[in-house]
């Protein structure tokens, strides 16, 4: 969850008019250069900030990790500011670990926005290998990867499809676990991470592990034989392997369109019966709540007895858009939650840190209610009960596609429809905690001298008639894992298998 709904939205847009108006400066572009390192007391002095706010207002900092424990990691962290870092030391060697600890996913650490901006437009050298990721497929098995492509496009020898064993000298199993160690979970599924790694392996490489003039690659050849290669790094400064930049998109349009249609999209397939809808976000600028009904209102008239929902790429977004999907899908009332908790209802003297303190404080102050001696609930969202729609409602088969990015607000909806006689999982693990997350207002806290930010949610969700709290994400019902040989040979095996489960339905309806 990114939000809190229309509630969230307002305020978010009452808070951005209030820093404008305040004309708030901003550093030099200097200030935010890769190479610049800061004293180390400045840095312990941000951490204290970060410690102070993370004990008196996360909401969730012990679910997983016992007090007794979180303390030793936060001096275990504090003691690694021994000299002066540049943010990217920082981040690595001490946010991420730190934050990791917390096994919160909605809880991690990121660079100021102009860090980012500076970093995207110089040219910098990189680790050459994009490379898809693969968990362990059986208990006795390691984790697995494989190449998606080379940077350096005059390598005949490292391609796609190419097993990777070593990266210099560290095995892909010490390899992921050095990522994993500074990458946010929720509880202790990492299906997330494995998905994030293969989409920026070269940056989490860079840096994790700095920038090496050459790399010693271990890697399986097409004979089943293990080799080894040195290969360089990949210069983007080298003319001879620059990319023309892309022309420019002028027609607004066409571009706010595009847009949407990677946000979601719907086809059916008449010849089969099966309706085929992509939601990517349950976030704003895709206008789902028109795309939802239009959507139905075509299943409904063209008599489509099956739906694919693909959420695999759905990092979550606002509770009201996954709810609004769930209506035309549920067959009972349902709520967003049993419990929405914050541990606080004003974020008091730290809430000069936070990113819109004020308007956050306001809206934990008038949404919350005290229960407890250090509890506040979200009242709304545990009362709030949302019916089924009665018009262009779907009765037919649905077969929902989730992984390891199904998170947030998309696992709420994946826990709202388990279960129900029509509906199967279909895939892998969500990322998100079936037992519940943290999220609704999740802002971000700027430390005082880096500027680094942390995403801090506000509020701990206990889901819609939960599940017990081990630390895992919604399950499949029918488990299709990622597989090298689908890689290697371009299939989407999880949309594959959801198309033959909706046949093998069909035919079984036939002959009743």
């Amino acid at each position: 969850m990114r939000g809190i709904s229309a509630i969230g939205n307002w305020f978010t847009a009452l808070c951005m008019v209030v820093i404008i108006g305040l004309g708030i400066g901003c550093k030099s572009s200097a200030f935010y250069r890769a190479d610049v390192s800061f004293p180390a007391e400045a840095l312990r002095e941000d951490y204290r900030v970060l410690r102070t706010t993370l004990e008196k207002h996360h909401p969730a900092l012990y679910w997983y990790t016992p007090k007794d424990s979180m303390d030793l990691f936060f001096d275990r962290y504090y003691d690694q500011i021994a000299d002066s870092m540049t943010r990217q030391e920082f981040g690595v060697k001490v946010l991420g670990p730190l934050t990791g600890k917390i096994r919160c996913g909605h809880t991690s650490f990121g660079y100021p926005a102009r860090y980012n901006k500076l970093q995207r437009e110089t040219a910098s050298p990189s680790f050459p290998l994009h490379i898809r990721v693969f968990p362990p497929q059986f208990p006795d098995h390691t984790d697995t990867m494989v190449v998606l492509s080379n940077l350096n496009q005059q390598d005949s020898v490292l391609r796609k499809g190419m097993l990777i064993t070593s990266i210099n000298g560290m095995t892909s199993h010490q390899l992921i676990d050095s990522f994993f160690q500074m990458m946010p979970t929720d509880g202790y599924s990492n299906g997330i991470n494995y998905i994030r790694l293969s989409t920026a392996f070269p940056r989490y490489h860079r840096a994790v592990f700095g920038i090496s003039k050459q790399y010693s690659i271990g890697y399986i050849d097409s004979l089943g034989l293990h080799r080894q290669i040195t290969v360089p790094c990949y210069n983007p400064g080298d003319s001879a392997k620059a990319k023309p930049a892309a022309p420019a998109i002028k027609d607004r349009g066409r571009t706010a369109k595009k847009r949407k249609t990677l946000i979601r999209n719907f086809e059916i397939d008449t010849s089969r019966g099966i309706g085929i809808m992509h939601i990517n976000s349950f976030g704003d600028g895709g206008r789902l709540r028109s795309f939802y009904r239009k959507s139905f209102r075509s299943l409904r008239q063209n008599n489509i007895p099956h739906l694919i929902i693909d959420l695999r790429l759905n990092g979550g977004g606002r509770v009201d858009h996954y709810a609004a999907l769930a209506r035309y899908i549920k067959k009972e009332p349902f709520k967003v939650a049993d419990s929405v908790i914050a541990v606080t209802n004003w974020l008091g003297r730290e809430k000069k840190y936070y990113y819109a303190g004020f308007i956050n404080s306001l809206v934990l102050y008038f949404g919350s209610r005290k229960t407890g001696e250090r509890e506040y609930h979200f009242r709304y969202w545990e009362r709030k009960m949302y019916e089924p729609r009665r018009r262009n409602h779907y009765d037919g088969n649905v077969f929902v596609l989730i992984a390891g990015s199904t998170f947030s607000a998309s696992t709420l909806f994946a826990n709202a429809v388990k279960g129900q006689d029509n509906v199967l999982l279909v895939g892998e693990e969500a990322g998100g905690g079936w037992h519940g997350n943290t999220g609704m207002l999740i802002p971000n806290v700027i430390l005082p001298n880096s500027k680094m930010k942390v995403r801090m949610p506000l509020h701990r969700i206990v889901q819609y008639k939960h599940v017990p709290k081990n630390g895992r994400g919604v399950p499949p019902d029918v488990l299709v894992p990622a597989t090298v040989e689908n890689l290697k040979n371009g299939i989407d095996g999880k949309m594959q298998k959801a198309i033959e489960l909706a046949e093998q339905a069909g035919v079984r309806q036939q002959k009743q």
